[in-house]
């Protein structure tokens, strides 16, 4: 049992002990003092007057410090905690600037870019605070306005022609803004400051593509004005913040000011590490119902509209042998125990889920808890979620501020940036994806000074058992790089004909864009193939249709295929490019808010999936045969160690869904395989392998009938733990496992990055493979389970039913290689 000391809410989180057993760890985070400094003397008067009226008398030293250099021109990386005020830290020197006494053509203007249009309506509500706070109506003088993919046409043209703040996102800035910067010429004339806020979300392809989009910015501006921009990266707490900014801006990291000690005040916050129990001892004390996930489908794969990819919450856990290994309760049902217990002792509480689904889940299912205690309480509890309205979110956000509403289960849309204060504890079902994350969550507890608790409570998967029993790899590991890389030609390319398309390129550009010697190479090639035309004076697009429509920012794999119900015509939803063939092939089940529809037919030319409603007692699993083909052509990197050899760089991904079952709900009993006729699928991609030599093999005991078991286990566990290390979710990774592969004449296992042309998170892999593998290692000697389960060896992805694997072999695999990795 914790020590007098922890925080009182501690012990409803334990039902005075009785779940004691599911504690793993406690850690005691203490508070912080506030630290304050002067206003700065070059801040608009009328501006600190604003902020003082709504409560901020002295900004604290690291806002005033980041504002300041931002004043100066600096380019500035601000990676500070949640509810640390970063947005005083870019407003105070973007409305100085403006000049809100200077004529129209005079004005300076800024920009700011979030992720997501909500985060950005919501700066766009607080600044207005500030605007109507200035002395003497000063705050009418400065024209702020959202514009975004919805904004009607007239209200986009007064944007164009008169604000000076303008607040979007990178879809808009690469899709509309930067193609038509003619019709924009005024704002990008007067454009001083770009404030890149939640700068640490942009990862993988999708940062890559930001980071392009950026740069092609910045060229516009010194177009028209030949002045350059000064850059504001707002960021969670990170690793290398500087350098993960330069790279984002095409810098160097001496370009740019860090500014990462926090001096805002924190409270006193405890953490605790939560392993929900094995369902063979669980007693269910109201009733079993609220252990079935929510769409009836254990092994359901995300929803592509999820906030954030995430594996199913899943209850019943299947072996290789279709027999259940020791399955714990999962992490959603165990969350709306705690939300229902803690709303009950009146601690307004946030509950983060890694799907809309599962936000839906646990609102539901602490409601229902609550209900026999009281109607009204249980009204107290809610689902916060993408998909909602405008309005539905700023009351759900009101209502929890003011405690009419004591819990709030939410997607990762309350991660960024949403001002939501004041709150006593924070629940996390499942790990986030990355550390960052994790803290940014965390911190919405206990903010302003008060003393808050957190719980994370671990899903059946690799990496999140792995965390609870490893606490150190929580609280004291670095936090991660963001990981990402511009020179991806995938994502180069059509960034290069954007570019192209808005102002010739000409070779003085190049260097923009990465090395000149390869972008002029990536040109040449862009040339051959018709998409550009070399002329003397630079590189022209000549096409009628838009260039910023062949690039894919989100890396979502093409045009999603529309679920449409053949009877009415009625859309019901999407699903992704790269998921259609296993989800939405003929014949298979189809899920839509609880009502059950089969596919009638996939169309691919068409990206339709044609649905009609049925109720059936079964869901589909599709099987998919893969092969990966290292391009032999290319530059790779190599190592090794002694017989074991280790590479990363280009390989061809090839894919095919060939048949599915059909599985009875609950029991999983298989009642059919089907097999299916659709195409093969390539990827060209980069991933990391290693291979082993058939004598290291024999010589730890592996004969040929364990080892295609051994290896496909090790694969999937790897890929879990991966996350660990990069800023990237098992979503974001493919693997393959073979005991004789053609290119490396060995037994070797691949891990490949999902996105064409790669993300970064292979090489990552690579750079760290020793740390890596011990990792993956201990994560499954760890796990009770006797023949391996979802909290080690097997996938809810796998396209081969979890089979071949072998949880024992995997380890004695994994030591064999780790025996040769080198000691530093």
């Amino acid at each position: 049992m914790p020590d007098a000391d922890a925080h009182p809410l501690l012990d409803v989180l334990l039902a005075g002990g009785s779940r004691a057993d599911r504690l793993t760890h406690l850690r005691t985070l203490p508070a912080r003092e506030g630290v304050t400094t002067d206003w700065p003397t070059w801040a608009d008067p009328a501006l600190v007057e604003a902020y003082r009226t709504l409560g901020v008398e002295r900004p604290w030293v690291h806002q005033a410090t980041a504002a300041t250099a931002a004043w100066e021109g600096h380019h500035v990386a601000l990676a500070t905690s949640t509810g640390s005020g970063k947005s005083l830290a870019f407003w105070l020197p973007a409305l100085t600037a403006i000049g809100r006494t200077l004529p129209p053509q005079q004005r300076g203007a800024v920009l700011y870019l979030s992720p997501t249009k909500a985060l950005a309506a919501d700066q766009l509500a607080a600044l207005e605070r500030v605007l109507a706070a200035m002395p003497d109506d000063a705050g009418r003088d400065l024209r702020v306005a959202t514009c975004d993919g919805d904004t009607p046409t007239e209200e986009r043209r007064w944007v164009q022609d008169y604000a000076d703040a303008v607040l979007t996102n990178p879809d808009f800035l690469h899709f509309s803004l930067l193609p038509n910067h003619r019709r924009w010429s005024r704002f990008l004339r007067a454009l001083r400051y770009v404030v890149v806020d939640e700068g640490h979300t942009y990862r993988g392809v999708f940062g890559a593509h930001v980071s392009l989009v950026l740069r092609r910015l910045a060229r516009l501006v010194e177009h028209y004005r030949g002045g350059a921009l000064t850059f504001v990266v707002a960021s969670a707490t990170s690793a290398e913040p500087a350098a993960s900014a330069a790279r984002l801006l095409g810098m160097g990291p001496d370009d740019v000011v860090a500014i990462t000690e926090d001096a805002s005040p924190s409270g006193r916050r405890t953490v605790a590490l939560w392993q929900p129990p094995e369902l063979a001892s669980f007693g269910f004390s109201r009733s079993g119902a609220d252990d079935v996930a929510a769409d009836g489908d254990p092994w359901a794969l995300p929803d592509p509209l999820d906030a954030s990819h995430s594996e199913a919450e899943q209850t019943a856990v299947v072996t290789a042998d279709g027999a259940a290994d020791h399955p714990r309760r999962s992490a959603t049902a165990e969350v709306a125990d705690l939300l229902a217990d803690l709303a009950a002792h009146g601690a307004r509480t946030l509950a983060f889920t890694r799907s809309r689904r599962g936000a839906e889940s646990v609102a539901q299912t602490a409601r229902d808890h609550l209900r026999p205690i009281s109607t009204e309480l249980s009204q107290r509890i809610a689902a916060y979620r993408g998909g909602y309205l405008p309005e539905e979110r700023r009351e759900l956000e009101q209502a929890i501020r003011t405690g009419a509403l004591l819990g709030l289960a939410t997607t990762n849309a309350l991660e960024l940036g949403v001002d939501i204060s004041g709150l006593d504890a924070v629940l996390i079902a499942g790990w986030p994806g990355t550390r960052m994350s994790l803290w940014q969550q965390a911190g919405r507890a206990g903010r302003a000074g008060a003393e808050g608790l957190v719980a994370f409570v671990a899903r059946e998967d690799p990496l999140d058992t792995y965390l609870v029993t490893h606490p150190e790899a929580v609280f004291d590991a670095p936090l991660e790089a963001t990981v990402f890389d511009p020179t991806n030609r995938y994502v180069l390319a059509p960034q290069l004909c954007a570019a192209a398309q808005e102002v010739p390129l000409r070779t003085e550009d190049l260097d923009r864009f990465g090395d000149p010697e390869q972008v002029r190479m990536l040109l040449d090639e862009l040339v051959e193939a018709g998409a550009l035309r070399r002329r003397p004076s630079g590189w022209y697009w000549t096409h009628a249709q838009p260039a910023a429509g062949m690039a894919d920012l989100r890396g979502s794999g093409g045009r999603p295929v529309r679920v449409v119900e053949a009877a009415t015509g009625r859309l019901l939803g999407t699903v992704d490019a790269g998921s259609a063939d296993g989800q939405v092939h003929d014949g298979a089940v189809y899920v839509h808010q609880g009502t059950t529809f089969v596919v009638d037919h996939l169309d691919l030319e068409d990206r339709v999936a044609l649905v009609v409603r049925r109720d059936v007692d079964h869901g589909t699993w599709s099987r998919e045969v893969m092969t990966v083909a290292i391009d032999e052509t290319a530059e790779l990197r190599e190592r090794e160690w002694g017989p074991i050899s280790w590479g990363v760089g280009p390989v061809e991904v090839t894919s095919q869904v060939i048949s599915f079952e059909r599985r009875r709900l609950p029991d999983m009993q298989v009642l059919g395989t089907e097999q299916l006729d659709l195409p093969e699928r390539s990827l060209a991609t980069k991933a990391v392998w290693w291979s082993v030599p058939e004598f290291v093999l024999r010589a730890a005991g592996l004969d040929a009938d364990v080892v295609p078991g051994a290896l496909h286990a090790a694969e999937h566990a790897s890929i879990g733990l991966l996350p660990l290390l990069a800023t990237c979710d098992r979503w974001d990774l493919g693997g393959v496992s073979t005991e004789l592969h053609a290119d490396t004449g060995e037994a070797t296992v691949f891990v490949y990055d999902a996105y064409p042309g790669g993300a970064g998170f292979a090489e990552r892999g690579y750079e760290l493979g020793a740390t890596w593998l011990r990792a993956t290692r201990d994560a499954i000697a760890a796990c009770p389970c006797d023949h391996g389960c979802p909290a080690c060896v097997q996938s809810p992805k796998c396209g081969n039913y979890n089979a071949p694997l072998d949880k024992a072999a995997a380890v004695t695999l994994l030591d064999a290689v780790l025996g040769h990795a080198p000691t530093s």
